[in-house]
Order: structure tokens, then sequence, then C-alpha cells
């Protein structure tokens, strides 16, 4: 009766030394799960969407009435630097320094926006009878093409500023020759350090660069015969009979 008396007193130990044990698994199951679910929530806190700009220039007037305006001209897509087509907004801390804002972002690719803007303001000097995108077709006399070189915030030399810069040329589709190319740089102010003061000149330095870009566009790229023309005028001079 000892030894059964004994053997009970042993297991009743045991049973309550493993139910110890499985309550403090449990308590420290649950401190880990309340501690993981605290730094969820605190990292949830914490999530950061960015936010998505787009430069708005003013409309261009209505073109003017054409008066002898015979010639046609295709735009390209502006190129750019690749670290302006990735997206974020740069700014330079240095001048041999390039950097991005993490969760400030074009909304639309800058060579796109520098292209449909100098497409609506091609239009609307009235110095060419059409003017259309590149597509290809050959039904055009001249070609623009150009390069959005800059478009950032500059962080050093004092203050903030913005920088734009841009450079076009354009070719006679007929002969290859360039006819009229141009660059230029602007620069503007930053009165308040905060993104949207940044784009909000960078919006008023773009227009400024592409005023200034196609100003000196040559008349008589405008105003002379078309290449369609031209040729007619060659053939009948090279084939008197016909």
């Amino acid at each position: 009766m000892m030894r059964s008396s004994e053997g009970t007193g042993v297991l009743t130990r045991f049973a309550a030394r493993r139910r110890r044990m499985s309550m403090r698994r449990t308590v420290t199951t649950i401190v880990f799960s309340l501690a993981a679910l605290l730094i969820l929530a605190s990292c949830g806190g914490r999530v950061r969407y960015p936010n998505y700009y787009t430069l708005n220039l003013p409309a261009p007037p209505d073109p003017p009435p054409a008066e002898n305006v015979h010639a046609a001209v295709a735009i390209r897509e502006f190129r750019a630097p690749a670290y302006l087509r990735q997206g974020a907004i740069v700014y330079k801390p240095s001048p041999e320094q390039v950097a991005f804002y993490a969760y400030h972002r074009w909304a639309i690719n800058p060579g796109e926006f520098v292209t449909n803007s100098v497409i609506e303001r091609v239009r609307a000097s009235g110095d060419f009878a059409r003017v259309k995108p590149y597509d290809g077709r050959p039904d055009i006399d001249y070609v623009l093409s150009g390069r959005l070189e800059k478009l950032e915030e500059i962080d050093y030399e004092g203050g903030v500023k913005v920088e734009v810069a841009i450079s076009a040329q354009m070719t006679n589709l007929a002969t290859g020759a360039t006819v009229w190319t141009n660059a230029v740089s602007e620069v503007g102010n930053v009165d308040k350090r905060d993104v949207p003061a940044v784009v909000s000149e960078m919006n008023h330095t773009m227009e400024r660069a592409i005023t200034k870009l196609l100003s000196p566009m040559p008349a008589d790229v405008a105003t002379g015969p078309t290449a369609a023309e031209r040729n007619r005028t060659l053939h009948r001079s090279t084939n008197p009979a016909n």
C-alpha cells in the first residue's frame, strides 16, 4: 500500500509540473503574439504612399490665320536621361550628386510632357500648315526632335532653385539637312522649402524654357515650298519634255 501511495504522489507531482510548463508556454506564446501585433500595428501606422505630380502649363492661344504657310512638321518624342525617366522627382545636393525623392514622383514621363507641350505651342504659332506627332509616315516636310536635358531641384550654392534645360533641332525630311537648332537653360528660385513649391517653380521655369526654345523658329522653313513642291519643280527642270 505504501508503494501505491508513493507512486500516486509522483504521478500527481509530474502532472502538476506539466500543467505549469504548459501554462508558461501558453503565456509566452500570448506575449510574443501581442508583441508581434504591436509591431505590425506600429509599422502599419508608418506606411507612406507616394505623392504624384504633373506640370500644368497654360494652354497656348488659338493659332492665327495661316498666311503663306505651306510646310508640315512632325515632332518626335523628346528624349531624356535615364535618371529623369525613373519617375521620382530629382534633386541635387551637390553638382556631382543626383538624388531622388522616395515619395514624390511624376505622374507622367517628363519627356512625354515636354513633347505634348511643344506640339501645342508649335501648332498655336501658326508657322506651319500642319503639326502632328511623329508617326514615321513621309507625309511631312520637317521633323523636330529634341531632348529634355535637365529637370531638377538644385540644393547647393545657397537657397533652393530649379533648373530646366532643353535642346531641339529640325531636319528637312527630303534632304536630311538640319535647318534649325536651339538649346536653352532656365533657372528659377524656390521661395518655400517643400516639394509642392519646387514643382510649382518647375512649372513656371518649364514654360519659360519652352517659350525661349521655340522663339527663333526660322521663317523660311514655314513659308518656303514644301518638299513635294520642290520635288515637282526639280522633276520639271530635269525633264522639260514632261
